[in-house]
């Protein structure tokens, strides 16, 4: 009776600062997001829409694939960011490693730059490959006289299965190798971006 009191009491605490955390949620950031994940995603669908259905089937599978590459590609990067040792970067940055000032500002924003590079692009990115899937079956279906509900379903569960199995070696990659993948990011991305 003792010990479920001491967990209730503990748990009662872990809810108090977890109301806490609720309260510092940053409201900016997530209008922010919502705007940039909007634009994105149109912007992606309008290529996709544009593009898929006027091209060949062999070009709409690469442009599927593509989009199913940046997503992990993503994916990867997002998981890498959050599991990262920020002293490492520390210690480059004061070395004036280029790239390394970026990996500490990226590290510190683990939880945006990983909402924004799992959630935004790697989920925009899955819906638009399952869009265009959609598109390519039914070319595959009305091209080779094929059942089109049967054609669609297997597409989907094809792109769904890769986008998946992709991301899945992508995490592991990505945990075991964060370090690198942060600095090979901020690196690329400290070219388009003066560092101070």
């Amino acid at each position: 009776m003792r010990k479920n009191k001491e967990i209730l009491n503990l748990l009662n605490l872990t809810n108090k600062k977890e109301k806490k955390i609720k309260r510092l949620i940053d409201w900016k950031w997530i209008i922010k997001i919502l705007i940039v994940a909007f634009s994105i995603s149109l912007a992606f669908s309008f290529i996709a829409e544009l593009t898929i259905p006027n091209v060949n089937i062999a070009i709409g599978i690469i442009l599927v694939i593509t989009f199913i590459i940046i997503g992990v590609i993503f994916d990867m990067i997002g998981v890498a960011v959050t599991a990262a040792d920020e002293k490492i970067f520390n210690s480059m940055s004061a070395r004036k490693v280029k790239g390394a000032r970026l990996a500490v500002i990226f590290k510190k924003s683990a939880d945006k730059v990983s909402s924004f590079c799992n959630d935004v692009i790697g989920d925009v990115c899955g819906i638009i490959s399952g869009s265009a899937g959609v598109i390519i079956a039914t070319s595959i279906a009305n091209r080779f006289n094929f059942n089109s509900l049967w054609t669609s379903l297997i597409i989907t569960a094809i792109i769904a299965a890769l986008t998946i199995g992709g991301k899945a070696i992508g995490k592991s990659y990505a945990i075991n190798k964060s370090n690198v993948i942060l600095y090979r990011f901020a690196k690329f991305i400290s070219h388009f971006k003066k560092e101070k």
